[in-house]
């Protein structure tokens, strides 16, 4: 930790009692508060004091959080993004030293700007954030700053406030603060249970002080892994953009994050000191083309869709032969549902990169969506013969098959889907309802409470296994399906739950 070799501010002159002073911090004068910054940060933050939480503690906090967000949120899943922010978080990690947790990265399905880290290492970003960060760096340094917030374990520390109350409780709250059902400002919201909850959700609030501690481990961090610190300041100076526009849109990311000022002002020292005059080794080629491949998959699937028509139009506008405008478009006609303008683009787009399995892949998936099941299958499998490794080869390979009537093959390829890629919930879905219609319902309702498992539906999940469980005579299988039972949580086993 930065804060073991440092000396200790003292209580009158602590970073806290400075921040808080530049309330109104737009009329001071940025020159004198960088100063400020310099002389303080530098004075060191101080090694964190012992949490309140256990390891073990906070790691089942963690969980219950993870929960509460899933029941709240739908999560995009698609290998294709999160392939490459695990990657990122990754290199990230590999620099920060031995870590007790096990990070996982999540992508919600949001407009709203945000992105935060719940205990254990459980890191969320938001889908609007991640689509107007267009550089590798720019999603780094987010990662670095919420990544940090895990190694000094914020929430855990502030827990000893709210010690009194039960953990299922306190991951309700700290859930409800990051999804901004109220914000920070406001933490009183519909996952906080009445006026104590409120008053603890406060408690539980990043302070001036934790953002500025996140920025300078999450900044070291970032220049260990081979970022530039401009990314992390280009994409709060677009967050703040946001809150001209009215206090009711002021995004959440500045509510839960507060001092957004302030740490624009370090940052941007910090580059001064650290990064002007020093030359870096410019991405590789293929680095930078992979980020800017998902980027562009990431607005064309999943973008907001009016913002993502005008993007990709714009690009063709300016080169109507660009690979990645048209395969961009194409995706997101089909979500316009004007697939015979998607086809155009993406058969140009296919015309430029016949090798690239994913382009492939989306062509044959619109085909599948047009009723064209040959077509599909071919061009599917043909995506599976370059190497493709995308689920949605397979999954759309064997639904082609399955509605060509080619029932046995469909089976045996969606078999292979969940073999190669059992997180993803679709294929036991539909592999559950080819082999209900052959008869085994044993083994369909296992599937399909597989499905309701990683689609975080436990009442319904409860039901299949239940239903499976009493039809296998399978020794092997009961004990799978015994195992999963015990594996739900808690009040989904007693009681039930929404879903």
């Amino acid at each position: 930790m930065i804060g073991s070799t440092e000396k200790v501010i003292p209580r009158r002159f602590s970073l806290k009692v400075v921040i808080m002073q530049t309330k109104h911090i737009s009329r001071w004068p940025l020159k004198l508060l960088k100063i400020i910054l310099v002389v303080t940060v530098s004075i060191g933050l101080g090694a964190p004091p012992c949490p309140a939480l256990t390891i073990k503690e906070e790691k089942d906090l963690g969980r219950q959080v993870l929960r509460h967000v899933a029941g709240q949120y739908q999560f995009i899943t698609d290998p294709e993004i999160t392939g490459v922010i695990d990657r990122i978080g990754r290199k990230i990690l590999a620099v920060a030293g031995p870590q007790p947790f096990d990070y996982r990265f999540y992508v919600i399905r949001s407009d709203v700007y945000n992105a935060f880290a719940t205990p254990a290492g459980h890191v969320f970003i938001n889908s609007g954030l991640l689509e107007i960060m267009d550089t590798e760096d720019q999603l780094a340094g987010i990662l670095s700053h919420e990544i940090a917030h895990v190694i000094c374990r914020h929430i855990s520390r502030r827990i000893q406030k709210a010690k009194k109350v039960q953990i299922a409780t306190l991951a309700g709250m700290v859930a409800g603060i990051f999804l901004g059902m109220g914000g920070a400002a406001a933490p009183g919201n519909a996952l906080a249970v009445g006026s104590m909850a409120a008053g603890q959700s406060a408690m539980l609030s990043y302070s001036r002080k934790d953002e500025i501690q996140a920025d300078e481990i999450g900044l070291l961090n970032l220049s260990k892994a081979g970022y530039s610190a401009r990314g992390l300041l280009k994409v709060l100076k677009a967050i703040r953009s946001k809150q001209w526009f009215g206090s009711k849109q002021i995004p959440t990311y500045l509510k839960t994050h507060p001092a957004v000022e302030a740490r624009l002002a370090y940052i941007d020292t910090w580059i001064e000191r650290h990064e002007k005059g020093k030359k870096r080794p410019p991405p590789s080629n293929k680095t930078a083309n992979a980020y800017a491949r998902m980027h562009t998959y990431f607005i064309g699937r999943y973008g907001n869709l009016e913002r993502a028509l005008k993007h990709f139009r714009t690009i063709l506008a300016a080169n109507a032969n660009d690979p990645m405008g048209q395969y961009g478009l194409g995706l997101a006609l089909i979500r316009a549902n004007r697939l015979q303008e998607a086809e155009t683009h993406l058969k140009a787009a296919v015309s430029r990169m016949a090798l690239d399995p994913l382009v492939v892949k989306d062509l044959g998936r619109l085909y599948f969506l047009e009723g064209k099941w040959q077509a599909a299958g071919q061009t599917l499998q043909s995506a599976l013969d370059m190497g493709g490794k995308h689920p949605e080869i397979l999954f759309y390979l064997g639904r082609s098959q399955a509605e060509a009537g080619k029932k046995d093959q469909a089976i045996a390829t969606l078999e292979k889907l969940i073999a190669t890629h059992p997180d993803y919930p679709e294929g036991y879905y539909f592999l559950g309802q080819l082999v209900g219609e052959s008869g085994k319902l044993a083994r369909a309702h296992y599937y399909l409470g597989q499905f309701y498992l990683k689609k975080h539906q436990p009442r319904k999940a409860r039901f299949h296994i239940r239903r499976a469980l009493e039809k296998t005579t399978d020794p092997s299988l009961k004990d799978k399906l015994r195992q999963l039972l015990a594996d739900l949580p808690t009040a989904a086993r007693k009681s039930g739950s929404k879903n």
